[in-house]
């Protein structure tokens, strides 16, 4: 059967990246199961359990790597006991004869003591076994996950950044309700996106940074099991929980687990990526809004098609995308939240088969979204010209209140100018929506008589840059050198300069 024959997620096939599909391969799935029974029994080994000699670990380093012949066996292991992490443990046992009867050692109540079987009888089904393998492995591919998406995020960031330093000073519309507004200026506009894209950034280093290891607890969190196998000394359970540690390269344990880590930690990070599609949805959005106002474009590869009917489209194809991944991964913290909300007392196993969905899935969608934003940022297209014509469009009633006090400050009655500014804004606008011309209420003014004191000083009015504030230093204090933006993106900055933005799919 051809590949073309079978289903395979958009996700992965088009949009995410290889490092990231790599990370939740079945291929390292196991391949971390293996190392982490490596780890165990080294550790073991090291304090003192006599059972588990050097042959078996060269046996199990021989054999870290899950072979096609050993998924095979595996699989087949499966059918026959129903569960995948014994299942795994035969196969290794199968590639790595010498380890039989030591891989898996004190995990679980089954394990309790150092005379007890490897493998349970063939009638056994336990639903304990999975949680020192399975969720310390979901703790790595967290991590691992996270250190490979934030340096992507902050190349973005540092896209984005760089635009808007460059356009710090290009006045452009603001828009309220997506009307006419007081003038920005086109940098300070994308500083706004860049600020949300930044908390995203400390929200999931944030996350990351409080990360830890579930490490060797036991069945429901007692550590019993490793009790006995150290003849209880508890000193030698908690030297093994900080050589695992050491090994796997987290800074501790959780103080407290049950037969899992707690669930919030998973929904501590899909917060954090949700809130992460949120703001890319936010930003993208805006982008598709100004494209239509033809003011800027996202960048287009040679070639590229926007309608198979029009061929004058130009459409904003990869913000669409990202609002579309965005989407979903901006609600997928449901998910994790009824599943936290709905474990019972020490665990349930209605966590597993969403878990083995959501993990991955939310991690593939956040690594495809800030690919997609480091392309579109990196590449923003600007037109001048058209955002100086709307400027003047509505720039004429911008400076009405300047033009209203002046005409105070000449000795006119506040209220009788601010009638007059006002019907002759009414004439103008007629003459924009119903004649189709252009705002004339500078030229209105300046032919009538009630402003004659103040028609030398009008057509300086037209100066955008009057009305942008203190926009252009806004921007430089937030995104330019030294600035915010630049102390955030200091820890990433090799991996900025060395990468390029990966080709996107359609």
């Amino acid at each position: 059967m051809s590949a073309f024959d079978e289903y395979q997620t958009p996700l992965v096939s088009r949009y995410t990246s290889s490092e990231m599909r790599k990370i939740f391969t079945p291929r390292q799935r196991y391949t971390t199961w293996r190392q982490l029974w490596l780890w165990l029994a080294e550790a073991e080994q090291e304090l003192g359990v006599d059972k588990i000699s050097n042959e078996a670990l060269d046996a199990i380093r021989a054999n870290l790597v899950v072979s096609d012949e050993a998924f095979k066996v595996a699989a087949d292991e499966e059918k026959r006991v129903r569960h995948d992490v014994m299942a795994h443990i035969h196969a290794l046992e199968k590639d790595a004869p010498a380890a039989a009867g030591v891989v898996h050692l004190g995990a679980t109540s089954c394990f309790g003591s150092t005379n007890a079987p490897t493998l349970p009888s063939p009638s056994y089904r336990p639903h304990d076994l999975p949680s020192q393998v399975t969720d310390n492995a979901d703790l790595i591919f967290l991590r691992d996950a996270m250190d490979l998406l934030l340096p992507k995020l902050a190349r973005a960031i540092s896209s984005l950044a760089k635009f808007a330093v460059q356009y710090k000073d290009l006045p452009t519309l603001g828009f309220t309700h997506y009307q006419a507004a007081q003038p920005i200026t086109l940098g300070r506009r994308a500083a706004q996106w860049l600020q949300d894209l930044v908390f995203d950034l400390e929200d999931i280093e944030y996350v990351r940074s409080g990360l830890k290891f579930r490490g060797a607890q036991g069945t429901t969190g007692t550590q019993a099991s490793f009790l006995a196998l150290f003849q209880n000394d508890a000193s030698k359970v908690d030297q093994l929980n900080e050589k695992l540690c050491a090994k796997s390269g987290f800074q501790g344990c959780y103080d407290i687990s049950t037969q899992t880590y707690t669930r919030k930690v998973d929904l501590r990070v899909a917060n954090a990526l949700a809130a992460l599609g949120a703001t890319a949805t936010r930003v993208a959005t805006d982008i598709r809004h100004l494209c239509h106002d033809k003011v800027l474009d996202e960048p287009h590869v040679a070639g590229q098609i926007g309608s198979s009917a029009m061929p004058f489209k130009s459409n904003p194809m990869t913000a669409e995308r990202i609002c579309s991944l965005g989407r979903k991964l901006s609600n997928i913290s449901s998910n994790f939240s009824e599943t936290f909300s709905s474990q019972w007392l020490e665990r349930s196993l209605d966590d597993s088969a969403i878990r083995r969905m959501d993990i991955p899935e939310m991690f593939f969608l956040a690594d495809a979204i800030v690919t997609s934003l480091d392309h579109v940022c990196d590449g923003l297209v600007v037109f001048p010209a058209v955002i100086n014509s709307q400027l003047m469009q509505e720039l004429p009633y911008m400076a009405s209140e300047e033009i209203l006090i002046r005409m105070v400050n000449h000795g006119a009655s506040r209220q009788v100018a601010h009638e007059e500014i006002r019907l002759l804004s009414r004439e103008a606008a007629y003459h924009v929506k119903m004649e189709g011309g252009s705002n004339d209420l500078i030229e209105r003014i300046k032919r009538t008589e009630f402003f004659k004191p103040i028609w030398g000083e009008v057509d300086g009015l037209m100066d955008a840059r009057l009305f942008i504030g203190r926009c252009a230093e806004q921007v430089e204090r937030y995104a330019g050198a030294g600035g915010v933006v630049d102390k955030h993106l200091q820890k990433y900055q090799q991996y900025i300069q060395s990468s390029k933005t990966t080709q996107l799919a359609v």
